[in-house]
């Protein structure tokens, strides 16, 4: 069978992007939602429409209740889909109706976020989108979907990006690597990026938790076993301080860990659980820590991170190469999982006031030197449109069919 198809000219219009795979935006309830939350009203003011598609299920957290109007955040449209609202199925099923609605909609670019959503990357893919992966970290390797049917799961959508997406972003070179090593599948590196933040004086946590600046340890994420915050309680005990531990994020369905550590924790009022915390509340936790501390076993690349050293934090890290390649020389490196280790640094600190001091000089200026969003903007979208160039370069052109 012969023919030909008359290739419409769609000229040089601005991308129509559909956002797949976070809980909600606006938010900082996970890494993506934050991600999302910052990036999306930056490409809206670059001229491109940006749609989210949120879960049914989810609420927009009280710091950013007055920004949203008209369904729309800073311009992006929000548009709730069909969400079974229970452990294991509330992912999946906002994916899958999501993709369903990429699909039939008029979108240039359908993103996916996080290997799970990718698993129906497919769906628009065969109604001719252009698909574009994040992968955020190797999740299937948490401790939390470590076994059974959530491993597999995510397993799976990891090999649908790998195979189908026309462009895969990764976060750190340790993925890169993985991609290249396990699916010789090539990969484009753009880290996550940081804001400049003006310091907040002690106000809100000196009334609610009796916290003045420098008088403790902080350590933010959420609570799941591969943040290793277990380590941080078990070395903190054994320091000889009279600083304060604060642990502020909350469970990810992770409510048995989050009871062992208050376990741990026991009846000790030196450390304190402050639960999720967002606007003044976190401005103030970065701007009066002594020192920040991020004792993961795994990460993809760590906003919490990049936010600490944005305020200016000394910070103390495990040395994997998630850490350890965002920090360089500007903070502190303890061997993972190493109780022992972590605890002869935390009080060299806590006995010598004058290396915090020095780190914390340093911080601010090289991370948000070194990262930056409106960069990470601009690479994002030179990925949207490496395919957008192909296709017209066959603008009005006869394509033969046989």
């Amino acid at each position: 069978m012969k023919g030909t198809i008359k290739l419409k000219k769609r000229g040089n219009k601005n991308l129509r992007i559909a956002m797949i795979g976070h809980k909600v935006v606006p938010s900082r309830r996970g890494g993506i939602e934050r991600v999302l939350t910052i990036m999306c009203p930056l490409m809206i003011k670059k001229g491109h429409q940006v749609t989210c598609f949120n879960r049914s299920g989810d609420k927009v957290e009280n710091e950013y209740v007055k920004t949203v109007k008209r369904k729309k955040y800073r311009g992006v449209q929000l548009k709730k889909v069909i969400t079974i609202n229970k452990r294991g199925l509330a992912a999946m099923t906002s994916s899958f109706s999501a993709a369903i609605c990429a699909a039939f909609g008029k979108y240039d670019i359908v993103h996916f976020h996080a290997e799970g959503p990718s698993a129906f990357l497919w769906i628009p893919k065969l109604f001719g989108k252009r698909c574009i992966v994040t992968i955020h970290g190797i999740d299937w390797a948490r401790d939390k979907w470590k076994h059974g049917f959530g491993s597999r799961y995510i397993k799976f959508g990891e090999y649908i990006a790998a195979k189908y997406a026309d462009e895969v972003i990764v976060l750190s070179e340790k993925v890169q690597k993985y991609f290249k090593k396990f699916y010789d599948r090539d990969t484009v590196l753009i880290p996550n990026g940081v804001m400049t933040h003006e310091n907040q004086k002690a106000d809100l946590i000196t009334q609610k938790f009796g916290l003045h600046k420098d008088e403790y340890i902080c350590a933010l994420s959420r609570l799941t076993e591969e943040k290793g915050i277990h380590f941080l309680i078990e070395a903190y005990k054994e320091l000889k301080t009279d600083k304060k531990l604060v642990i502020a994020g909350a469970t990810s369905d992770t409510d048995g860990y989050v009871k062992m550590l208050k376990e741990m924790a026991g009846d000790d009022p030196n450390i304190i659980f402050t639960g999720f915390v967002s606007g003044k509340l976190l401005e103030e936790i970065y701007s009066n820590a002594y020192v920040y501390v991020l004792p993961s076993k795994l990460e993809g690349m760590p906003l919490s991170l990049l936010e600490a050293m944005s305020y200016g934090n000394c910070v103390i890290g495990s040395d994997i190469a998630e850490i350890a390649d965002v920090v360089e020389d500007k903070a502190i490196l303890f061997k993972k999982a190493n109780v022992e280790d972590l605890k002869e640094k935390l009080q060299m600190v806590c006995d010598d006031e004058q290396i915090v001091r020095k780190y914390k000089s340093e911080a601010s200026e090289y991370i948000c030197g070194k990262y930056n969003w409106e960069d990470v903007v601009e690479r994002t979208l030179r990925v949207y449109q490496k395919g957008k160039k192909i296709n017209e370069n066959l603008n009005d052109k006869q394509v033969s069919i046989s």
